[in-house]
């Protein structure tokens, strides 16, 4: 077995043992010969520690190292030596804090650093716009840690007890996701790098600005945004008067009768040819557009016919729904011609009264989102009953993969309704619910208490994020505040308004319920008893939120934290506090949100239906998944399942596999090994290939489908995936 080393810029290391030795050897001379170590004193600590190593379910990282040296010196009674050991260690931690980055940019620019390689796994990190974006994110972070926040919100940070995230955007004053008020930019014209665009003529047109509008706006924010197909909807009326114009105009210059039937006919074709060209705009752009973040726009495409009224208008969104769907489940070409699945647009299909039962109108919408859903892993679902229960009779679309906007009153639309469009959100900090189970070391007077200082934490944190946008002009994104995405400000205002009266929302977000439950109780949170701690401690949350709503005006929210990389961190920094807890702290990784623990045995319809009841307690944001087989030539369970969404839960998803190998043609779930030196690898199970260059893997990870691969951790998790159905 090969032990690996995490070294501080990230990268990831053999280990080496005579390091070590070296390293006591030097500190061993600084001191008169009386107080020395000898040599098999020496070698004893450093074997020692590599059997510690080895013992470690994770690679270690340097300070974990240099821990172990330190307590295996004292052991040898070298007092000494240790003194000159951990004074050694000082004055090398100052140097570094002297400019805490440039180690971490030189390892991304020698494509070495592998925390941020696989920190998000629809960037590419090769990439020269990636690494200009994480080369500034490194500086982002080292004045965010440095100057920006407390040293008590930067400790917790680094301990894994909270989790700041996004610190690489924190600097430049960002916000995190939103919902493009698509509607007022097409139909009142807005302004994109200060050239007026004005009302579109066409479908077809409609569409090529949305695609500009969601790359401009992808490029001033750092979190997903959402754009709905029922704001072009009305464009397809247009291009019909316009087509059936130009096509009366052409038969009488040639002199062709105007029979009224032929016309409509010619109309209609015509019709459906723009829209297939329009949408495969939108897919074509969206997937081959690269903001200045270095990745395509993490964009999600709601589709609800109870946006539109009913007659010709939801008639035509159901045709553009029907086309997305088809072009869709089809996919796009890779470099060598195979058809793939595409990690964007999300998509989001809505179950409603006209589209749950066979003979409802668009029934046959819902027959071909499932097979979409078998095929590409998307659309995903809300459940218009569900919804409504539980948003005040509203339905709406999240804000990217799942950052749902508060209802709010203070908010309405011209016509009276509340509003969302055009609505955002200032950002994220997520609570280690583990950490708190593990330090109040079962007792539960004392996680209570533990808990309410944490969530103070959070809160401070959480401010910190309100107070960096607070002050920031418009000019700063004049596609979001002043030309219509978010807002209409004049140029020199500032955005201060749109942070307070429920405009935008801010994000308490929450890890580990499950393993939290079962460090408290024993069991898994699907037990009963359990089951009742955990809704208790997710009313807390809300309660918290409440609170800090009512005295501040800022409408903070519970949302279900979406953990890529940070599972793999808070896993490590758990293991590092408190050891090996069986069920607890055992993996790479912890649960994301409320969810059931990956290896549960459990089937698809009573996970949805117990994860229910949490998810109304997680009104920021959630969303659930089922994992499933290939289901191509199993329709009828996959809409067994979609009914059963309907009928039980607000927002959910099938999990599917969709995977090629450029080596040998395989179509089919690539699989998940262990290599020699025991870390996971990704290999064909067809030939044999590991190359992660010849392999094409789609995988849902947090809410997204992720296609560049993911660390250790969200790795370790992919595979010890159980299926539901």
């Amino acid at each position: 077995m090969i032990l690996k080393v995490i070294k501080r810029n990230g990268e990831e290391v053999s280990f080496e043992i005579s390091k070590i030795k070296n390293a006591i050897t030097k500190a061993n001379k600084e001191i008169p010969k009386i107080h020395q170590l000898n040599s098999y004193q020496i070698d004893a600590i450093a074997d020692t520690i590599e059997k510690q190593l080895c013992e470690l379910p994770h690679a270690a990282n340097v300070e974990d190292i240099q821990d172990m040296v330190e307590k295996g010196i004292m052991e040898m009674r070298g007092y000494e030596v240790a003194q000159k050991y951990v004074r050694y260690r000082f004055k090398r931690e100052l140097a570094r804090k002297a400019n805490t980055t440039d180690n971490g940019i030189l390892a991304l620019i020698d494509r070495m650093n592998e925390e941020v390689k696989q920190e998000n796994s629809n960037k590419n990190p090769v990439i020269n716009s990636t690494q200009r974006d994480y080369m500034a994110g490194e500086v982002s972070k080292d004045l965010t840690m440095r100057l920006l926040l407390p040293e008590e919100v930067v400790r917790a940070h680094k301990e894994g007890i909270i989790h700041f995230h996004d610190s690489d955007y924190f600097a430049q004053r960002e916000h995190n996701c939103d919902l493009i008020d698509l509607e007022d930019m097409l139909q009142n014209g807005t302004v994109i790098s200060e050239t007026m665009i004005e009302k579109p003529h066409s479908f077809y047109t409609a569409c090529n600005i949305t695609t500009q509008i969601v790359a401009q706006v992808a490029s001033n924010q750092y979190g997903g945004q959402t754009f709905t197909l029922s704001h072009l909807a009305p464009f397809v009326e247009i291009s019909r008067k316009k087509i059936r114009d130009n096509t009366v105009k052409l038969r009488r210059e040639l002199g062709e009768p105007l029979d009224e039937k032929i016309i409509e006919r010619i109309t209609e074709e015509q019709l459906k040819d723009e829209i297939t060209r329009g949408i495969q705009t939108i897919q074509y752009q969206l997937i081959t557009l690269m903001t200045c973040n270095g990745q395509a726009p993490f964009v999600t495409v709601f589709m609800y016919l109870g946006e539109v009224p009913e007659g010709q208008t939801r008639n035509d969104l159901a045709m553009i729904i029907e086309e997305v769907m088809r072009q869709r489940m089809q996919g796009v070409k890779n470099q060598h011609g195979v058809w793939i699945t595409p990690a964007f647009p999300k998509l989001i299909y809505v179950l409603d009264e006209d589209n749950i039962t066979p003979g409802s109108p668009y029934w046959h919408l819902t027959e071909l989102a499932a097979q979409c859903t078998a095929k590409r892993m998307v659309p995903d679902y809300i459940s218009a009953k569900v919804m409504k229960e539980l948003k005040r009779g509203d339905v709406y679309p999240c804000m990217g993969c799942r950052s749902f906007l508060t209802v709010e009153d203070s908010q309405r639309n011209k016509n009276g309704g509340h509003k969302f469009y055009g609505r955002f959100n200032q950002g994220v900090v997520t609570i280690n619910l583990v950490d708190v189970a593990c330090s109040s070391e079962g007792d539960m007077d004392q996680f209570w208490k533990i808990l309410d200082e944490r969530l103070e934490l959070c809160h401070r944190a959480l401010r910190c994020r309100h107070e960096r946008l607070l002050g920031t002009p418009s000019d700063v994104a004049p596609i979001l505040w002043q030309n219509g995405a978010l807002a209409r400000l004049e140029k020199g205002e500032k955005i201060d308004k749109l942070l307070y009266n429920g405009y935008s929302t801010i994000s308490l977000g929450y890890a580990g319920l499950c393993e939290m439950t079962m460090r408290m109780m024993g069991k898994p949170h699907t037990d009963p008893q359990a089951k009742e701690f955990a809704l208790k401690v997710m009313q807390r949350l809300n309660d918290k939120c409440a609170q800090w709503k009512a005295a501040e005006n800022i409408s903070y929210s519970v949302y279900g934290t979406p953990m890529e990389s940070t599972t793999y961190r808070f896993a490590k920094c758990l293991q590092k506090r408190f050891g090996i807890i069986p069920g607890v702290t055992d993996k790479n990784y912890i649960t994301n949100s409320y969810h059931v623990h990956v290896t549960e045995e459990i089937d698809a319809f009573t996970k949805l239906k117990f994860e229910a009841d949490f998810q109304r307690l997680s009104p920021g944001g959630a969303i659930s998944y089922v994992e499933v087989p290939n289901m191509q030539h199993n329709i009828p369970a996959v809409l067994s399942v979609m009914q059963f969404i309907y009928d039980n839960i607000m927002y959910a998803e099938l999990n599917t596999k969709s995977d090629y190998c450029e080596c040998c043609g395989f179509d089919g779930e690539i699989l998940i090994q262990e290599d020699e030196s025991g870390k996971l690898v990704w290999e064909c199970p067809n030939c044999g290939n590991r190359d992660q260059n010849k392999l094409t893997v789609a995988r849902r990870t947090c809410g997204y489908i992720g296609t560049q691969f993911w660390n250790q951790g969200r790795t370790q998790e992919i595979r010890d995936r159980v299926l539901h159905l």
